[in-house]
């Protein structure tokens, strides 16, 4: 007479089951350290990459924190994660620095400007100033710029 499957099979407890999925659980994170970063990544983490690319350490957490949230809504924070480990993309580290000059959303669902006065290309920019800002008193500008 043949055996079937179930009489020859050991009996697996409960505790022996939810062991064994703790234990793969881990496994999978140990394997992709990027998405493990990728889903505990903070603002803080961002800022700290977005000063390294670009260079500068007077960066907004708030405006980090909104381009984060942007950047996770195209899905690239595995992206996010390799350039944090320091093996990403470099197209990618380009689109970083480029949302930080221009403070628009890299989402192109989004229809959204991050920031505006903040944006870094007012401080590449420096003989001028962000459209509808004002640059001092009445007739400011009759005055040359200091040197």
């Amino acid at each position: 007479m043949a055996r079937t499957l179930a009489a020859s099979s050991p009996d697996l407890t409960r505790r022996e089951l939810l062991s064994a999925a703790s234990a793969l659980s881990v496994l999978t994170l140990s394997q992709w350290p990027g998405r493990a970063w990728a889903a505990g990544a903070d603002a803080e983490a961002f800022l700290a990459l977005s000063r390294r690319l670009v260079g500068q350490e007077d960066l907004s957490a708030e405006i980090a924190a909104r381009m984060l949230e942007a950047f996770a809504a195209t899905g690239r924070m595995d992206g996010i994660a390799a350039l944090a480990d320091g093996t990403g993309d470099s197209d990618l580290a380009d689109e970083i620095v480029a949302t930080w000059y221009t403070g628009i959303s890299p989402d192109p669902d989004a229809l959204e400007v991050l920031t505006y006065t903040d944006a870094l290309l007012w401080q590449a920019l420096d003989y001028t100033k962000p459209m509808a800002f004002c640059g001092g008193g009445m007739g400011y500008w009759a005055d040359p710029p200091a040197a």
